[in-house]
């Protein structure tokens, strides 16, 4: 305690008020207060310095001014907050079409004047609609977008006694108050259009179509995995149309995922493109022809061993069924044939499957002999 009495007594608030007359002061350890009033309305400055306590005519350590208007209405202001799954989501002047939106009157009256004053309010919200309250703040829903004046009249009552007669009467103070609000359609979604492949060192070009009202602020960023975007790491750009095109060079193979965010005032919505980059000279359209002809080429030649060697057969075949031997070869054949009879038939016909083999066989040596020309 004596240390903060020192530190009080250490400083002197000098304060200029003039022409208000002052209500109450009273000083901290390192701040003074004062309440003052006002006969007249206007607007007044206030300003104060600070000087060592024990040197008046010492160089102030500190002063500061201020403008103080003193009016014979309420004073106050509006505020326009939306509303969604019963919370607050934003404040500002601009509210989303369709939702709910909250108008909230704020009384200024830091000395109390209207503490045994009752309020009326009366709402006009600039569409055609009317309503009167005792409480301040209303709930609206607009369902056209636009921009929406709303105009707030404010009448506070209280009874005091008179200065004069010294009986009750009834005081009233007005305020009016006007505020501007935006009704914009909330961005309802975002369809990214383009290819979800390519190759390192190729251009990749990506068009964002945004369903929503603009002005858009719309945030973009290509990371190895999708992330929600945050404050302003990622490419910026304002746009007042409802499209948006953007290129981008990979420098590397790999997954990859464009994140997208986009935002008009009242509503923020975000989407996710994967894109796939495929190292240089790799395309996936001619790997898989390379495997189509390859397979094609396989298949080919198994069909033309097979047949070729089908071919064969039945040359070799036809080639026995034909007797190219002499006429007494056959005589002696046939002879040989007719002795034999059933004694020794076994062993004559694997002799005569013998010699066709072996006619066979020469027949087709002689057939594949290159055919000699000579020119007398």
């Amino acid at each position: 305690m004596k240390n903060n009495s020192t530190v009080s007594n250490l400083y002197h608030f000098n304060w200029i008020y003039a022409p208000l007359i002052l209500i109450e002061k009273s000083e901290q350890r390192l701040n003074s207060v004062i309440n003052v009033t006002g006969e007249f309305p206007g607007t007044f400055p206030i300003s104060v310095w600070v000087t060592h306590r024990n040197c008046w005519l010492c160089r102030p350590v500190a002063r500061n001014v201020t403008m103080l208007q003193i009016t014979e209405f309420v004073t106050g202001n509006l505020t326009i907050a939306q509303i969604e799954d019963s919370r607050f989501i934003k404040s500002g002047s601009s509210s989303s079409m369709g939702a709910v939106t909250r108008i909230s009157f704020c009384l200024h009256d830091p000395s109390n004047y209207f503490k045994a004053a009752s309020f009326v309010y009366n709402w006009d919200f600039g569409d055609g609609v009317y309503q009167i309250t005792k409480e301040p703040f209303v709930y609206c829903n607009y369902s056209t977008t636009g921009n929406r004046t709303v105009h707030l009249k404010v009448v506070a009552e209280w009874k005091q006694i008179g200065s004069i007669i010294h009986e009750t009467e009834t005081v009233q103070k007005t305020g009016d108050f006007t505020t501007a609000l935006e009704l914009l359609d909330a961005v309802k979604s975002i369809n990214v259009v383009g290819s979800r492949e390519t190759h390192v060192m190729e251009n990749l070009s990506l068009s964002l179509h945004i369903n929503g009202t603009p002005p858009l602020a719309l945030c973009w960023l290509i990371k190895s995995e999708c992330i929600p975007l945050e404050g302003e790491k990622c490419h910026l750009v304002v746009i007042t149309g409802s499209c948006y095109n953007l290129s981008h060079t990979f420098s590397d193979a790999g997954q990859y995922c464009l994140s997208v965010r986009v935002q008009n005032g009242v509503t923020m919505l975000q989407t996710y493109h994967e894109i796939k980059v495929w190292p240089t000279g790799i395309q996936p359209a001619f790997f898989v022809l390379l495997c189509i002809v390859l397979v094609s080429v396989m298949v080919g030649l198994v069909l033309y061993t097979t047949f070729r060697s089908n071919t064969q057969q039945k040359d070799l075949v036809e080639v026995a069924d034909f007797d190219f031997s002499p006429l007494s070869d056959k005589s002696l054949s046939a002879h040989s044939e007719s002795g034999c009879g059933q004694v020794c038939c076994r062993s004559c016909f694997l002799r005569s499957s013998q010699e066709a083999a072996r006619e066979s066989h020469e027949f087709l040596l002689s057939f594949y002999k290159p055919v000699k020309m000579y020119t007398v």
